[in-house]
């Protein structure tokens, strides 16, 4: 599924335009997006949670030259399936 195929299915379910479905969509990464900007962690009960995780530098290598290269520092997103979210899927 696709950014499309989902906001159609948002505006089925919901009863609501594509460009009303599209907009909510859009809100939803927007806000979640800030928050994690922010540092704060965004929890949906029984769906689930995403937050930031500092990743450390680190040494690394090239895979074609065998070169040692340093690997910077940086944010990663993380995401944790809640309860509700994990057993609907198995």
């Amino acid at each position: 599924m696709n950014k499309s195929d989902l906001i159609d299915a948002m505006a089925a379910d919901a009863g609501i335009t594509k460009a009303a479905a599209k907009s909510a969509l859009e809100s939803l990464t927007d806000n979640v997006t800030k928050a994690l900007k922010k540092g704060e962690k965004v929890a949906l009960v029984g769906w689930g949670t995403w937050s930031v995780s500092k990743r450390a530098a680190r040494t690394g290598r090239n895979p074609q030259t065998g070169a040692t290269i340093q690997i910077k520092a940086k944010n990663v997103v993380k995401f944790k399936a809640g309860a509700g979210f994990s057993s609907a899927v198995n």
